[in-house]
């Protein structure tokens, strides 16, 4: 067995000639927020994983075993809802009411410009639908957003503090808001269905102001 205790971030520093040749594995997010775990890597070689307590380990991160072997993560496919706006009466403003709904009930998110995606949760997907979001369940990496004081990633982001001269470094990608549109209510009676298919050419007549 391969014991691994280090981590690089995304790769950082290494040559693309190295991570070509490095073996990969591939983890699902329960996997991957734990410090501690066994796995097995794309050579075969059974590696046993001692990081940091409280290290969580990104798609694209670097394994370093103690005898220098390198492998490669990757985000395992995995259930997760993808959170969508509705194309036809929806905003992008939803999908940050989404967000902070999820937030307060400390669900882990991922974020991205134009969908959110969260792990398989009926309950959650009625209150989103309600919310007048598309939500359907697909296979994808799933890489939810770290706290804002995590440590250990930037999510790509070389962050050089000289407290100088050095520029800022571009923000993340946000979701954007339209701050000027009200979000798009449903009353009791809509009967809007939000599922797999959101189907909305049934009949409904909304008119001109809708």
């Amino acid at each position: 067995m391969l014991t691994v205790n280090k981590l690089i971030a995304q790769g950082r520093g290494l040559a693309p000639a190295l991570l070509k040749r490095a073996s990969s594995v591939a983890l699902d997010w329960d996997t991957r927020q734990k410090s501690r775990f066994d796995t097995t890597d794309s050579a075969g070689r059974h590696l046993g994983v001692f990081l940091q307590r409280g290290q969580v380990v990104r798609g694209g991160d670097v394994l370093v075993a103690e005898d220098g072997t390198l492998v490669r993560v990757d985000a395992a496919p995995q259930p997760v809802l993808r959170i969508t706006t509705c194309p036809t009466h929806g905003a992008p403003f939803d999908l940050t009411r989404a967000a902070y709904h999820l937030g307060n009930r400390h669900v882990a998110i991922e974020l991205r410009p134009d969908h959110l995606q969260i792990e398989p949760d009926p309950v959650l997907a009625e209150m989103l639908r309600r919310m007048h979001l598309i939500v359907h369940e697909t296979q994808a990496g799933f890489e939810p957003e770290g706290g804002a004081y995590a440590a250990g990633h930037d999510h790509g982001h070389a962050h050089a503090h000289a407290h100088g001269s050095v520029a800022a470094p571009s923000p993340r990608p946000a979701i954007p808001v339209v701050a000027a549109a009200a979000p798009h209510v449903h009353g009791p009676g809509c009967g809007h269905d939000h599922d797999h298919g959101h189907g909305h050419g049934h009949g409904h007549d909304h008119g001109p102001n809708h």
